[in-house]
């Protein structure tokens, strides 16, 4: 079943990311994204203490029996946003290093180089990913925020719906570095990445489960674009061999 097949993909990821050769490369995303959580996890906490004074103290005290039901709504706002910020900001920062070590794990797998081994060769290749991110975050955005109204207006269906989209995104955010390393279109790879949908929601679920685990979740995003880029090995660089 496709779907398995998907979530076995990202499995690997968790022995690709220990072989020899890859280690110093896995360090730099992991490295990131521990620094990233950790920071803003305690600027999280400090903004929800002070933010909750600030609500507390502007309720009068004949509505105090509105605090139980004020908390867990900012909370949920609060915790939106801030994974929105987080992925955002992590990855724009990660993404050169994350498509390098696709790069290199796509090297380890084939035994064939995408560039020369060489900085030059990295670093002209950095606004191109920064530009890619953007893309990803103009497609995501409008998608996210539609998806997060029907979350509240259609009970039931729209958390199916929502977790079936981040799924997706979770899919389409890892799986895009091997894809833009060899510089096919997002609007291809979205087509490619469709036209297989057992494997991309079964990728896809497989990080959103591991990503909502605490402190696992650090080291999902090397593991996820490990996984990725062995899935595109198998599945989709066949199409694209002299690309």
């Amino acid at each position: 079943m496709q779907l398995s097949k998907g979530i076995e993909y990202f499995i690997a990821g968790f022995s690709l990311i220990t072989q020899k050769g890859l280690k110093r490369f896995v360090f730099i995303p992991l490295f990131i994204n521990v620094l990233l959580f950790g920071s803003s996890l305690f600027f999280l906490y400090d903004w929800l203490v002070q933010g909750f004074d600030y609500i507390n103290n502007l309720l009068p005290s004949w509505l105090s029996w509105l605090e139980w039901l004020m908390w867990p709504i900012a909370i949920l706002v609060i915790l939106f946003s801030y994974s929105m910020v987080f992925t955002v900001i992590t990855n724009f920062i990660a993404a050169p290093f994350n498509g390098l070590l696709s790069e290199k794990v796509e090297l380890y797998l084939t035994g064939q180089s995408i560039n020369d081994d060489k900085l030059s060769d990295t670093l002209k290749d950095v606004p191109r990913m920064l530009g890619r991110e953007w893309t990803k975050l103009c497609y995501y955005l409008p998608r996210a925020i539609g998806f997060f109204i029907l979350l509240w207006i259609l009970p039931v269906f729209g958390q199916i719906m929502w977790v079936l989209f981040t799924c997706w995104m979770y899919n389409v955010q890892y799986n895009d570095y091997p894809f833009d390393n060899h510089k096919i279109h997002f609007k291809q790879m979205k087509d490619d990445l469709k036209s297989e949908q057992g494997l991309s929601y079964g990728f896809g679920f497989a990080v959103f489960v591991l990503t909502s685990i605490p402190f696992v979740n650090l080291i999902v995003m090397p593991v996820a674009v490990c996984g990725a880029t062995k899935l595109w090995v198998e599945n989709y660089r066949k199409n694209y061999r002299e690309v």
